[in-house]
């Protein structure tokens, strides 16, 4: 089955920890917490990021070319009964994410280059991904950690993350090593305020969301966490 591409705006800011109470107490009482966040308003993502030989992913982020795409397999706080292949695609400052579910047997099949399973699937991502690693050699180059506190707000499409503890595993592509050692990608005290929209965002949204200290960045996990493996 193919997924309709579906383009969103998306911004991001270096944020200092110290500012992410204000902005909280700001956003909570006019946006929901994500359902799935736990107790404590946080998820763990794990992310298995994919690659040509050539870093091609890597260097289009690098040049600043407008349109680009890169391939993951992502799991939310370790649970292994739902992940997922992501392709996200970049165009301009707009943003679109088509999705399909794996289970770990297949992932674990990939990530030693069994692949042959892929062609088979009805799905057309997974029939693309097998294209893309067969042709483009995409091979598993890193995996990003970090914890996300999302808020959302219903008109517009709008979601507001707040993305802290980022780190990479170190001399590993296996997702499913939780005990792998890991190294922290950004300075100290420092997270990542991603908002992301469809065709609008109130100013009031964009009000809340401002602290004077954030920089607008084109910050990439992916690209920061290369520079360790």
């Amino acid at each position: 089955m193919k997924q309709k591409l579906k383009y969103r705006h998306e911004m991001k800011h270096k944020i200092m920890n110290a500012d992410i109470v204000t902005i909280k107490s700001r956003i909570a009482p006019i946006m929901s917490i994500d359902k799935n966040a736990s107790n404590s308003g946080k998820y763990l993502i794990r992310s298995l990021y994919f690659d040509t030989p050539e870093d091609k992913a890597l260097l289009d982020k690098i040049n600043g070319f407008s349109t680009r795409e890169k391939f993951r397999i992502r799991l939310y706080n370790n649970d292994t009964s739902f992940i997922r292949l992501e392709k996200k695609i970049k165009h301009n400052n707009m943003t679109a994410k088509i999705s399909a579910r794996l289970s770990k047997e297949e992932v674990k099949k990939i990530i030693e280059n069994e692949i042959e399973f892929l062609k088979e699937s009805n799905d057309k991502l997974l029939q693309e991904f097998y294209v893309k690693l067969k042709c483009d050699r995409l091979r598993p180059k890193s995996i990003v950690d970090y914890y996300r506190e999302a808020y959302i707000y219903s008109s517009g499409n709008i979601r507001v993350t707040i993305d802290s503890d980022i780190r990479t595993a170190v001399n590993t592509v296996d997702i499913f090593d939780t005990k792998s050692q890991c190294i922290s990608l950004l300075e100290n005290n420092t997270s990542v305020l991603e908002v992301k929209y469809d065709e609008f965002i109130p100013d009031f949204i964009l009000d809340l969301v401002q602290i004077n200290k954030c920089s607008s960045t084109a910050v990439s996990k992916y690209a920061i966490s290369r520079a360790y493996v």
